[in-house]
């Protein structure tokens, strides 16, 4: 319920989640091609875990949640909606933009979770039953590089971007003026900004992350 009806059924009804599958059926395509394909499965969960995880998050919550947000505040405030709930004594921020936010950040560390065992189950397909890897040795290299903290900064990778995402969109949609071609133009602000931040916050936890993961 926190989800339904608070931005993000584009979110939910995209096809992007099989991406993480297809990056990691070509990333042991690259590996086999190198003669390394006995250790697909270590390369597989430090890509899916670590990367494509977080950046499919990025693409998915910038692309579908915060427009959808940004699209559906921004409507409601040039209906005047928003001076509605105050002349009725309601606070909007916290009627309409905190369950937004919330949902943001739940639906991208779901997300992110969905989108890492989507990669790592198409990874296992592609070197088991199209390479003859051994299924044992590719579960077992699962975890000689890819521990417990680099789970745990992939999801705190996700949970960041939910939030930020959430409150670039419903900062855009509460800010909007000029009719409906100011909402187009907060839409766009959106994705814009969303994208620059989510990406700037990868590389940021990366970095922050880096002893961590190397430790």
């Amino acid at each position: 319920m926190l989800v339904r009806g608070k931005g993000f059924d584009a979110a939910r009804d995209t096809d992007d989640y099989p991406v993480g599958g297809d990056l990691g059926f070509l990333f042991n395509v690259l590996l086999a091609d190198i003669g390394a394909a006995d250790f697909s499965g270590t390369g597989a969960a430090i890509f899916t875990v670590s990367q494509s995880g977080p950046i499919v998050t990025v693409l998915v919550v910038a692309g579908a949640g915060a427009t959808a947000m940004c699209a559906d505040l921004g409507a409601r405030t040039i209906r005047e909606e928003l001076d509605a709930l105050r002349v009725m004594g309601i606070n909007p921020i916290q009627a309409l933009v905190v369950p937004r936010v919330l949902a943001a950040t739940t639906v991208s560390l779901a997300l992110s979770s969905v989108v890492i065992m989507t990669g790592l189950v198409g990874a296992f397909v592609c070197s088991v039953y199209l390479m003859d890897v051994s299924a044992g040795a590719w579960v077992a290299g699962l975890t000689t590089l890819t521990h417990m903290a680099d789970v745990v900064i992939s999801m705190v990778k996700a949970t960041l971007f939910g939030l930020m995402a959430g409150l670039i969109a419903c900062y855009q949609g509460i800010s909007v003026d000029g009719g409906s071609a100011g909402v187009g133009r907060a839409v766009n602000e959106t994705v814009v900004f969303a994208f620059l931040v989510l990406f700037l916050i990868n590389i940021i936890v990366t970095a922050v992350g880096v002893p961590f993961m190397v430790s």
